[in-house]
């Protein structure tokens, strides 16, 4: 069976990050098809970048960058819950994900966006990152707008379609993430 996580990209006080992650992973434990699993980057508490070697060397000389890339290494495929900053992703998230290069490759990301677009700039720049991290993104998507599904813009309220939408994403990344097992041998 795979292991997914789910990162919470956002570590901002009061942020909608951490409802719409638990929204995620409570759609995603009624499968049986995969384990899921939160992860959030507020509790590894990363620092920007301060390894002196590029990540995709592999020699990482910090504790905290030790056990950052021991998580990530430990799943098959990733869901990534993001909002949108000016265009793009918060830098917290940014920042995590270039700490680490190998533990990211072969292996399948689907994207769980907010914001008042629905976040889809936030994904679109989320996408060429992965590219290039070797990571194969997923088509379904779920863009959550702040106007129609939360309530004053800070209570989670999906619409219906939005559960959809959230099924047909882990449907692909699981299929992906098991798809992908073999490169990762």
């Amino acid at each position: 069976m795979i292991r997914v996580a789910i990162v919470i990209g956002s570590t901002r006080p009061g942020r909608n990050g951490e409802a719409v992650g638990h929204w995620i992973h409570n759609l995603a434990a009624k499968r049986l098809d995969a384990e899921f699993e939160l992860v959030d980057l507020k509790d590894y508490d990363l620092p920007l970048l301060d390894e002196p070697m590029p990540a995709a060397l592999g020699q990482y000389s910090r504790p905290h960058t030790r056990a950052w890339a021991s998580t990530i290494a430990a799943f098959d495929a990733y869901v990534f819950v993001t909002p949108e900053y000016n265009h793009s992703i918060p830098g917290a998230l940014k920042n995590a994900i270039d700490f680490l290069y190998a533990e990211w490759n072969n292996k399948a990301a689907g994207f769980v966006s907010y914001g008042s677009n629905g976040g889809s700039r936030a994904v679109e720049q989320l996408r060429l990152v992965m590219g290039e991290l070797q990571v194969a993104d997923v088509r379904a998507q779920v863009s959550l707008s702040l106007f129609t599904d939360f309530e004053n813009f800070s209570a989670l309220t999906p619409a219906p379609e939005q559960e959809g939408a959230a099924i047909a994403m882990l449907d692909q990344v699981v299929a992906w993430g098991r798809a992908l097992r073999p490169l990762r041998a």
